[in-house]
């Protein structure tokens, strides 16, 4: 097929240029979006503590918001399959922010039922700042795909640090507006939300899936399109079952994090540190967790997050209840085998989907991975209820370890 690109400076190609600036724009997005994302985790199960008086529901927040963002990413993949990324990422960043808002209606009129409804509309941000990095992806060479995603990545950090950090400033805020102010942080939130939505509506031309889709970037792809293969590699299972299984251990041990050190004392400040340390370990090493993936495969670094994840949950597991640091650490550990387990796996199925049902593809995968951290959320306020925090991350960790049979029943992708 010929381009109809125009011409750009010699040795750059139309698909170069193209490509560099999808990612101005989607690390421009994702810097407001990991704001909106970081500040609503920080607060939302000491938000729900608050309203129903009750640790054991305390996980439900997480739950409902990772389950939102399981329909979220159906809507979004279907969206982004049928118009293209801009139309997907840029409506689910939207809803984001109108959940936003409804977590303040709820704390202001003190109605849980709001609440957790809220929370659920909520979780859309969260599942288009991981969709997002599919984006990144699509005009990425092959060679270049794992840093192309982790450069969507890594621009979730600074966001995602300063979110919880102004958790305090915005709760006062919200407090003389009249608001709660466990509520506050969801007002950064919404306004991030709808931030990031207008610079994708605006910028993300042009669409970097239409446009692979129109250069026929990957011939491979393309032939096992046209002899009406079955869209799925040998990368498929073990990246969906990578990214499923450290979502929920992350998930799970992250969301009562916060509320174990409110129960021994600790203040939001002290939570919103801990948190905005894990967030930045989430995302702060992916252009060295996508260097690692394209050197050497995707199976290694995602046997390495299975590994770290047990670290975290034995440190976590371990912590003396007043030590912030050690419990940073914990957390900063969690972050990191998330890391690894996100860009590994988002390599082995982006290899493994062509081009014509990719968006579907992963939309699909990502409710998978939505639904896993639902479950971790869920269950996490139940489990710390029966038999307390260190068994929580203790068994998180040893979970994690089902990582490496994973991987290594199923050939990957490369």
């Amino acid at each position: 097929m010929t381009s109809t690109a125009p011409d750009t400076a010699a040795g750059t190609s139309p698909q170069t240029e193209a490509q560099r600036r999808v990612l101005t724009v989607l690390v421009s997005s994702q810097i407001l979006s990991g704001a909106g994302l970081a500040a609503g985790i920080t607060v939302g199960a000491l938000l729900a503590q608050d309203m129903l008086g009750s640790t054991d529901l305390a996980g439900l927040p997480s739950a409902l918001f990772t389950a939102g963002s399981a329909l979220a990413a159906v809507a979004v993949g279907r969206v982004s399959h049928a118009r293209g990324r801009r139309p997907g990422l840029a409506a689910g960043y939207l809803t984001g922010a109108v959940g936003s808002a409804g977590v303040i209606a709820a704390a202001v009129a003190g109605s849980p039922v709001l609440l957790f409804i809220a929370l659920f509309v909520y979780g859309a941000g969260t599942a288009t700042n991981l969709q997002a990095r599919y984006a990144g992806a699509d005009l990425a060479a092959p060679a270049h795909r794992a840093r192309a995603v982790s450069t969507v990545l890594v621009a979730t950090t600074l966001g995602g640090v300063v979110g919880p950090n102004l958790a305090a400033p915005t709760g006062r805020l919200a407090d003389s507006l009249g608001i709660p102010a466990l509520a506050g942080p969801f007002l950064l939130s919404g306004a991030a939300y709808a931030l990031a939505a207008l610079v994708l509506a605006v910028w993300l031309r042009p669409d970097p899936l239409l446009l692979a889709r129109s250069l026929d970037l990957q011939q491979r792809t393309e032939a096992t399109a046209q002899k009406a293969a079955p869209a799925r590699g040998p990368g498929l299972i073990p990246g969906a079952l990578t990214m499923i299984l450290t979502q929920l251990v992350m998930t799970a041990v992250m969301t009562m994090t916060p509320v174990h050190m409110h129960d021994h004392g600790h203040g939001t400040a002290a939570a919103g540190l801990v948190i905005a340390i894990h967030v930045g370990a989430m995302y702060l090493p992916s252009p060295l967790t996508g260097w690692l993936v394209d050197r050497h495969g995707p199976k290694a670094v995602a046997a390495a997050s299975g590994l770290t994840l047990l670290a975290a949950g034995l440190t976590a597991a371990s912590a003396p209840a007043d030590s912030v640091a050690l419990l940073a650490l914990a957390l900063a550990l969690l972050g990191l085998g998330w890391n690894l387990g996100l860009v590994s796996g988002t390599a082995m199925i982006t290899d493994a989907v062509p081009l014509a049902t990719r968006a579907k593809t992963q939309g699909m995968v990502d409710v998978s991975i939505a639904i896993a951290g639902a479950t971790g959320g869920l269950t996490s306020g139940l489990v710390v209820t029966a038999a307390g925090y260190p068994a929580l991350a203790l068994t998180g960790g040893v979970l994690a370890l089902a990582v490496l049979p994973a991987v290594a029943a199923t050939a990957s992708s490369r």
